[in-house]
Order: C-alpha cells, then sequence, then structure tokens
C-alpha cells in the first residue's frame, strides 16, 4: 500500500516522498482513513513508528482543500520539546503558501506568538499552560477549532495536565474532531476519551506497553555508589559504539552532575532538564542532532520529545518513577525500523521498579552482572515469574471504541 491508496493528494504523497516516506506505517495505514473520514479515533502505538505523519498528513489535506480565516486546528503536547518537533513536520509536510502554523510554548516570545495569531494561524500547537495563559489574555479564539490533537495524552495525564486540559475543552465547539494517540492506554487515559470523545475509533498496532521490538534491553545491577563508574566504563571502553547516546535522570540536579562529570572526562556532553532556558534546549537538541555533542543527559521532560536519527544508546541511569516512562526512554532508539540498545542501572533499591516494568513490557530484561561494580548474582534473575498476558480489547486493527452507558 502507498499513501495515495489511504486517500492523500498529490502534493502530499510527493512531500512524503521528497523524505523518504514511500511506504506507510502500520499507524499511518490505520488511522489516516479514520481520520480523512472526520471520525474520532484513538491511536495507540509505540513511539516512533509515525504518530505525528498519521495525523498531520489527513489534516493538512483538510484545511487546505477548504481555507478560511482563524484557528482551526488545535494541538495539545506535554512538552516543549514535542510541541517544536511537531510544528517542524507539519512544516516539512504542508505545500508552500500553505495554512500557516503557531506553536505556543512556555519558554519562548510571547509577544512573537502573539503576532503570528493575530496575523492569522489555521493550526495551533500548544503546552496547555501557555495556551491558557494566552486564553485569558483574550489573544486565542478557539471558537472555530474543527480538529483537536491530544497527543501523548498519557503523559499529559502523568504531568498534571487534566485541569487545564479540561479548561480547554470548555472553550472548544463540541461539534468537533477529535484524535488522542498515545503510546501506552491506562483506565484513566480511556476514562478521559469516554468523556471527550463521540464514538471514537480505537486504532491500536502494538500491545499496550510494549516497548518496540527493534531495542536490544539489558540491566546491569550495580551497587549505588558504583553507578558513576560503571557509566564511565561503558562509555569509554566502548566509544565507537557508543555512537550517540542519550543518558536519562530523574532529576534536575542529577542531570547536572553527571554531565559535569562527563565533561571532566572530555566527553563531547550536554543537558536538557526544566531549569535550562528554552534556547539552551533547542541548541542542545540541535548539537545533538548534528553530532557535535556525542552524550546528552535528560531528565523525562526530554523521553517524548527528542526525534532524532541514530540513537545508538538509551542509558538509564536512574530507573523511572513509572513503569510507562520507561517505554518512552528506551523509544528515543531503534525507531524507524532501525535497531538500538536500551541499558538500565539498576541497583538493588531499584530491582522492584524494575520487575513493575517487566510486568507492563511483558518482557524480561537480561541482567549482566559485573561485579567490579558491586552487581549482585541474586540480582540476575529477572522476572520471577512469567508475565500476566495482555489483556486485550478485542482484535487489534480499527474497530469501534464504545462509551459506557451513562
Amino acid at each position: 500500500m502507498n499513501f495515495t491508496e489511504l486517500g492523500l493528494k498529490e502534493t502530499l504523497v510527493r512531500a512524503c516522498e521528497s523524505l523518504g516516506y514511500t511506504e506507510p506505517t502500520p499507524i499511518q495505514r490505520q488511522a489516516i482513513p479514520v481520520v480523512l473520514s472526520g471520525a474520532d479515533l484513538i491511536g495507540c502505538a509505540e513511539t516512533g513508528t509515525g504518530k505525528t505523519a498519521a495525523f498531520l498528513l489527513p489534516i493538512i489535506q483538510r484545511i487546505t482543500e477548504r481555507q478560511r480565516p482563524g484557528a482551526r486546528v488545535l494541538v495539545l503536547a506535554p512538552t516543549r520539546e514535542l510541541a517544536l518537533q511537531i510544528e517542524a513536520s507539519y512544516q516539512e509536510l504542508v505545500p508552500k503558501k500553505g495554512p500557516r502554523c503557531v506553536s505556543i510554548i512556555g519558554g519562548a516570545n510571547m509577544n512573537r506568538q502573539c503576532e503570528t495569531l493575530r496575523r492569522g494561524a489555521s493550526v495551533v500547537i500548544a503546552t496547555p499552560g501557555r495556551l491558557l495563559d494566552l486564553m485569558e489574555r483574550g489573544v486565542v479564539d478557539l471558537k472555530l477549532i474543527e480538529v483537536l490533537v491530544l497527543d501523548e495524552a498519557d503523559r499529559m495525564l502523568d504531568m498534571g495536565f487534566w485541569p487545564s486540559i479540561r479548561r480547554i475543552l470548555g472553550e472548544l465547539p463540541r461539534n468537533r474532531q477529535t484524535l488522542l494517540f498515545s503510546a501506552t492506554m491506562s483506565p484513566a487515559i480511556e476514562e478521559i476519551a469516554r468523556k471527550s470523545m463521540q464514538s471514537p475509533r480505537l486504532v491500536e498496532v502494538s500491545p499496550r506497553g510494549r516497548a518496540a521490538m527493534t531495542v536490544e534491553q539489558t540491566a546491569y545491577p550495580v551497587a549505588m555508589e558504583s553507578k558513576t563508574a560503571l557509566l564511565l566504563d561503558l562509555l569509554e571502553k566502548e566509544r565507537e559504539r557508543f555512537e550517540r547516546v542519550l543518558v536519562f535522570t530523574r532529576t534536575r540536579r542529577g542531570a547536572e552532575r553527571l554531565s559535569h562529570i562527563l565533561r571532566a572526562r572530555e566527553h563531547k556532553v550536554n543537558r536538557i532538564h526544566a531549569d535550562r532556558s528554552q534556547p539552551q534546549r533547542e541548541q542542545a537538541l540541535r548539537d545533538f542532532k548534528t553530532g557535535q555533542t556525542r552524550v546528552l543527559v535528560a531528565t523525562d521532560i526530554a523521553a517524548r520529545g527528542i526525534d532524532v536519527d541514530s540513537v545508538s544508546h538509551v542509558i538509564n541511569y536512574d530507573v523511572p518513577a513509572a513503569p510507562e516512562d520507561y517505554v518512552h526512554r528506551i523509544g528515543r532508539t531503534g525507531r524507524a525500523g532501525k535497531t538500538g540498545r536500551a541499558i538500565t542501572l539498576v541497583t538493588p533499591a531499584d530491582e522492584l521498579s524494575m520487575r513493575g516494568i517487566e510486568r507492563l513490557t511483558g518482557q524480561a530484561v537480561e541482567r549482566v552482572c559485573l561485579p567490579a561494580f558491586g552487581g549482585a548474582s541474586s540480582a540476575t534473575s529477572g522476572l520471577s515469574k512469567t508475565p500476566a498476558p495482555f489483556k486485550q480489547m478485542g482484535r487489534a486493527g480499527r474497530r469501534s471504541f464504545r462509551p459506557r452507558a451513562r
């Protein structure tokens, strides 16, 4: 199947071809016809499978076929990085002189955002907090929105954005198309869908919570005091294999500390976390993409907003607090069919969290014990029990998502 068979116009097909997209991914094959039909949609797929293009391509076709003034599309994203990534993808796909797009994010120049809105932007890509700020100033008019996209909806819920999203939903027309995309689905997300969507179709191309099969996962049991030494050993003994490395920490302070240590050891390193200014975060991401930086240290703010080709390794210096965050972290490697490797440093205190991750993903992570770094043989067993099978909501593919009776 090609993009033309999905119902896309020739201009968009050519745009895909110019970017090297000749064959739609599974989520694109199933989602694009549903979005073109005007139905509400819940899309559940692994990260790196083309979800952004799955909603942008049919939306661009809709708003270019029948242009009119005013904001017509609202895309909500949990982080600035993800919002900017969606905007960049839009600019690559939209025809020349096509409908204008604006990103509304914190840390950026508010006056410039307001000016772009006044000039007329058809597509608004926003983080909930900054959007609410502009709504309260009377700068944003959402009364003509035709399509709402909730991207990474589970992350927005985890970050406490649901009250803000509820306020935003109150300003939108009831007669709209709503698209919800997420790498994982939970009962809370399904409840949000029931309250904000009209009989959505569910497109699910992978079991919920599964990590990409293109990612080789390994855990290194390690003593707490030896974590940094183990990280340095991995990075320095196999420099050729660790070409482009994303290292995750739980805290901003941890990210700062680790980046300073790596820089002192003459690694090309930068960091992304919430205390960095928006220009600093953008520069760090640009340097990582272009290869000027080999190691990027990040908190979970970056887990869903980094779209970088050929990340060879993701290293979880700290085990994430939520099992779902593990899936999103390691999804930064092994993207678009490429292979990648995910390494997690597991202290004895982290073992329970690691087993929760294995239960979520349904995969036992291989333990590699290095006694020189305090790796305990008792921590090498992986899952103590075979993970319970996932509960499927009927057969995979496109199907109706029926709301509960009220």
